[in-house]
């Protein structure tokens, strides 16, 4: 049946307009259109008026809500910028004037004139904001943070629960903006790994928040749920992607595992640039599912619900592919408590205890938790409903999809490790050297990372620092300026144990140092040497140069282990900056501040 306007309030041009349009109109459309209509109305009612106004929302008739929306991320992956997106392109949808930024590119000083503002930040390592928002996390829990009057916020943070101090960012942000006098349009929601659905859910809460405010209108909060579905695979639907190589860098000898693998993006469409991250959805080892099961005396055959979708798989199955089972998490141990009841588990959780909580969960997995608590007189459901899903696993890229059109290749250490009296093994490093072979899949998506890139002009110097697996990155980094004939200079400093076994992509190196594609290259083999030589010692050692590239415009990249090696390189480059630049050190962690405001710093770690 087609829609007309009759016996309505339009004059008849208006109405055969209007019935003109109505049937070209998708679902979605009129979705867009309703919310628009609800949001963009503000009434105004005066003694003369002769519009009824019983029944008008008393909110409407004075301080109408902004429709500006300042969006703020802070992001070390890229998942909050993408989230942050996200909730713009709904925002606008619903007739809003959205604008996005970086914590670390918006000037702190408008924050008095933003009315509506919503933060999307991750939390790093123990806690700490990621890079890009130190600068702003700084400056509001300073002196010189403003008074938010008329001031509404909302918070999502984004975090890891197997970490001490989960989202404590976005709590940090959530508190402070609270105490500045700020009122929350939404309640701050903190999500672990898999936020997809708590994100979402944040975004319809914010977009209820304004409907609140303008009137109650439910139209805008339909909005998200009613949004079409992504038809390019993503994160939450990943492509399902051929294996082409999968062979061990690593000479024989060596005491490392390095394997670099070819995919094949064929037929997905998806693309990336250097400095992006591939996102490897991984399957658990069946060995340690089936020991599991033997524990927990549960079928592997028998059905489980994995989600609110209400998709059905056999329990061994879901073990393998859906849930996380080899890292133990504080909300994990709480859950456990409630579901079987076991005093030494409450004894264990009870207020005081957090230091030998963290003992616990240091290098233990599911199975260790089963053993140690049981018995478990739990149904297989009740099992997998406590349990975290499998999050994915995310690899700088190593190759440029310029040089390897519709391929991407990953550098992934294996880990393998002892701890309380068992073999322990990385979940998708050890599929990827003991069980994965060319010809099999993997499910993949894309992770854009737009604060790990090579710079826009490619005469502009770069230095790249990047040990072990970290050298990944600056492979793609290098077949990309080889592709476009970048003039502009190049500068690596890799490390690794042994020079026999471990230079990663050695050939390729020479070829580039060859071709003068690569200007310079240091290493730095810590067991070669009867001193443990590594990467900030040869930094050291060409200080006097280093610096001066520095002064023509060289953009720095770390990419590797956040909490020693990271950590050391950034106290390095301080200590040059302090030496060859005559300041003193207040004045060098100024420079290099600075350095990272103007993206000419920048960390790929982990």
């Amino acid at each position: 049946m087609q829609l007309q306007v009759l016996n309505s309030p339009f004059n008849q041009e208006q109405a055969e307009l209007l019935n003109q349009l109505l049937p070209t109109l998708t679902e979605s459309q009129k979705v867009w259109l309703s919310g628009f209509l609800a949001a963009s109305q503000t009434v105004s009612v005066t003694a003369t008026s002769d519009a009824p106004s019983a029944g008008l929302p008393a909110n409407n008739t004075a301080n109408p809500i902004s429709k500006e929306v300042t969006i703020l991320f802070g992001s070390q992956t890229g998942n909050a910028q993408s989230l942050a997106g996200k909730a713009a392109k709904t925002l606008e949808g619903q007739g809003f004037q959205v604008t996005v930024s970086s914590m670390s590119d918006f000037k702190p000083n408008n924050l008095k004139k933003v009315k509506n503002l919503l933060i999307v930040v991750s939390t790093h390592g123990e806690g700490d904001p990621p890079d890009n928002a130190l600068s702003f996390h700084e400056f509001l829990h300073g002196k010189r943070a403003p008074k938010l009057e008329d001031f509404r916020f909302s918070v999502l943070s984004l975090g890891d629960s197997s970490y001490e101090f989960f989202c404590q960012t976005g709590k940090d942000f959530d508190k402070r903006l609270e105490e500045l006098g700020g009122t929350r349009l939404y309640q701050r929601v903190d999500c672990d790994l898999d936020f997809d659905e708590p994100a979402s859910e944040w975004i319809e809460g914010v977009l209820g928040g304004f409907s609140e405010a303008h009137g109650g209108s439910a139209a805008i909060a339909q909005a998200v749920t009613t949004q079409a579905i992504e038809s390019e695979y993503s994160r939450t639907n990943p492509f399902k992607a051929e294996v082409l190589e999968n062979i061990n860098l690593n000479g024989r000898g060596s005491n490392k595992e390095t394997r670099h693998l070819e995919i094949s993006l064929e037929g997905s469409g998806l693309t990336y640039q250097p400095g992006d991250s591939l996102g490897i959805y991984p399957e658990n080892d069946p060995e340690l599912v089936d020991i599991l099961l033997e524990e927990l005396k549960l079928e592997s055959t028998e059905n489980v619900t994995i989600n609110k979708q209400g998709d059905v798989r056999p329990l061994k199955e879901a073990l393998i592919s859906n849930f996380e089972i080899t890292n133990l998490t504080k909300p994990l141990l709480e859950q456990a408590a409630k579901l079987i009841k076991n005093e030494e588990l409450q004894e264990l959780l009870s207020p005081g205890n957090e230091a030998k909580v963290k003992a616990y969960l240091e290098g233990r997995d599911l199975l260790d938790l089963v053993r140690d608590f049981g018995p478990w007189n739990v149904t297989a459901q009740e099992f997998i409903s406590i349990l975290r899903k499998m999050p994915a696993r995310l690899y700088s890229i190593a190759s440029s999809l310029e040089a390897n059109p519709e391929e991407v290749h990953v550098t992934i250490g294996a880990v393998r490790y002892d701890a309380h009296g068992r073999e322990r093994k990385g979940v998708c490093s050890i599929l990827c050297a003991e069980r994965l072979q060319p010809g099999d899949t993997l499910p993949v998506y894309i992770q854009h990372n737009q604060n790990f890139k090579l710079p826009e002009n490619p005469d502009t110097p770069i230095i790249m620092v990047g040990p072990g697996t970290g050298i990944a990155p600056f492979r793609s980094f290098m077949q990309e300026r080889e592709e476009i004939g970048a003039e502009g200079k190049s500068w690596v400093f890799f490390g690794d144990q042994h020079f026999v076994t471990d230079f990663l992509y050695q050939t390729e190196w020479q070829k580039w140092l060859k071709d003068g594609v690569l200007s310079k290259m240091d290493v730095a083999f810590s067991r070669d040497t009867e001193e443990k030589v590594y990467v900030q010692h040869r930094m050291l050692e060409n200080s006097k140069e280093l610096f001066q590239w520095l002064q023509e415009g060289a953009v720095v990249y770390i990419c590797g282990d956040e909490k020693n090696m990271a950590h050391d390189v950034h106290n390095t480059l301080l200590d040059i900056i302090e030496k060859e630049g005559s300041m003193n050190r207040d004045q060098a962690v100024e420079f290099l501040a600075d350095m990272q405001q103007q993206k000419r710093y920048q960390r790929d770690v982990y």
